[in-house]
């Protein structure tokens, strides 16, 4: 039966009022945000991207590439526009888009109702993945990409101009720019479109990657990254996922189940699907950071191949358009009341905007009052992700830029936050202060403590701070 768009549009929001809802309550994690925003700053500031270290003062002036510039950029602006709040507004809307996409490419499957559920499934699976970082930018990205080679596998050639558009945008915002290349590859060898527009298409897309701050170095920062022994060591979304904590128990049983659905249903995969589903399932079983793009592959999949048993979802009812469309939009507006800003009006503040663990809000408000202890800092990884934007002239040894520092300092960071030979280091180092997590760092802040070569300057729920005895 066709429905009318606004029944569609119904459902549609029936699915994303909950995740972008989610999307604005979701704390912000240090880790790779407070840097990236740096490096957007700098490039506004001197009108180019950043080719040196300007963070760290152990790693000062060495050549660094900043491929996900663009992503540094434009969240710059918003913050720069509207703070923190139009940060995560920016977060829902690219996750209302990325999975808006998904839930059109399950409708055009299956059926609206299906569609809703399946990406309401995904989306709360998928959720601990929406951290405000630059591979955000690349979802909705991936998601076209998908729907418009799913289009072509079916002799539609149109809007094949959206895939070099993609890879353009892709390559200045994030790594994984070669997937829309690993997709558009595996469609010309194992598709049935119109293969020549495709191999055009491609060329136009490696023509594209070249349109950014760094030519073809861009495509060395992909094989830079693959081959980072402090990311596939250190980092730990290199490593395989884990059948540990409730989202990887769907992801898993969303695998598992998929075996015999694909057996038994009356829909069979295409060469082209199954070519996808064994080379992306191959990369989310090796790496926990490409599990997000199967899960969106494993929706689309699944609403195909259980479309013909669930038409009864999609029996003939009375719809009234207007009703409909109405209350699809007040739905999507509700999470608008989630806002930071906005929320703490009925909320409290029951519902923190950091990570607070990780974001040391306080001792950095110290340590702009006492701006002679950033001189020589060490401090938690995570705290460097947040003095690089929140205090740029307190540089530490090193910060949450996994594959800036050499394995070696990332073992010795290891070591010395485990409390071993810390001392050596710090010595070696010419380390005059510290700056230490409480919850990342116990054993450190314990053994510093019962030194008498430092003295304690500092504490807060989250953070230690010490120097030197004989430097204050």
């Amino acid at each position: 039966m066709n429905l009318p768009r606004s029944h569609d549009f119904l459902w549609l929001s029936i699915a994303l009022t909950p995740l972008i809802g989610i999307a604005f309550l979701l704390e912000i994690q240090p880790q790779d945000f407070w840097w990236l925003m740096r490096v957007g700053q700098e490039t506004m500031q001197n009108a180019a991207v950043p080719a040196a270290d300007t963070i760290s003062w152990s790693r000062a002036g060495a050549p660094i590439v900043y491929q996900p510039w663009l992503a540094g950029v434009i969240l710059f602006l918003i913050y720069n526009l509207g703070g923190i709040p139009l940060i995560f507004l920016l977060r829902g809307i690219l996750i209302g888009i990325t999975y808006g996409m998904v839930w059109q490419m399950t409708r055009e499957a299956s059926n609206p109702r299906l569609a809703t559920i399946l990406v309401f499934v995904l989306g709360i699976a998928s959720a601990n993945n929406w951290s405000v970082r630059s591979q955000l930018f690349a979802y909705p990205l991936f998601a076209f990409c998908v729907w418009r080679l799913l289009r072509w596998q079916n002799g539609n050639r149109k809007y094949l101009w959206i895939l070099p558009v993609a890879a353009l945008l892709w390559a200045n915002l994030h790594g994984s720019f070669i997937l829309p290349f690993a997709l558009a590859g595996a469609a010309l060898l194992a598709g049935k479109g119109d293969k020549k527009a495709l191999l055009i298409t491609l060329g136009a897309m490696l023509l594209a990657t070249l349109v950014n701050p760094h030519g073809l170095r861009a495509w060395n920062y992909i094989m830079f990254m693959l081959n980072s022994p402090s990311d596939q060591l250190f980092a730990f979304e290199w490593a395989p996922p884990r059948n540990l904590g409730w989202q990887m128990n769907i992801f898993f049983a969303w695998l598992l189940a998929f075996a015999p659905l694909a057996a038994l249903s009356p829909r069979k995969l295409s060469a082209l699907e199954w070519v996808w589903f064994l080379g992306i399932g191959w990369l989310a079983l090796t790496g926990l950071r490409y599990v997000i793009w199967f899960q969106i592959l494993l929706a689309v999949f699944t609403a195909a191949l259980l479309a013909e048993w669930t038409k009864r979802l999609d029996a003939p009812r009375q719809t009234f358009p207007a009703l409909d469309l109405a209350f699809g939009i007040f739905m999507l507006t509700i999470p608008l009341t989630l806002l930071p800003s906005i929320r703490e009006r009925w909320m409290g503040d029951s519902v923190p905007v950091y990570e607070m663990s990780t974001t040391p809000l306080e001792a950095t408000g110290w340590l702009v009052r006492h701006p002679e202890v950033c001189s020589n800092l060490w401090a938690d990884y995570a705290f460097g992700g947040y003095l690089s934007f929140a205090l740029p002239t307190c540089k530490p040894w090193m910060d949450s830029r996994f594959n800036a520092y050499p394995p070696q300092q990332w073992s010795e960071y290891v070591r010395v936050t485990n409390a071993e030979g810390w001392q050596e280091v710090f010595d070696r180092e010419g380390i005059d202060h510290l700056f230490l997590s409480q919850a990342a760092q116990p054993k450190l802040i314990e053994a510093v403590s019962a030194s008498p070569i430092w003295c304690e300057e500092y504490r807060d729920e989250y953070a230690v701070i010490f120097s030197r005895c004989e430097a204050q």
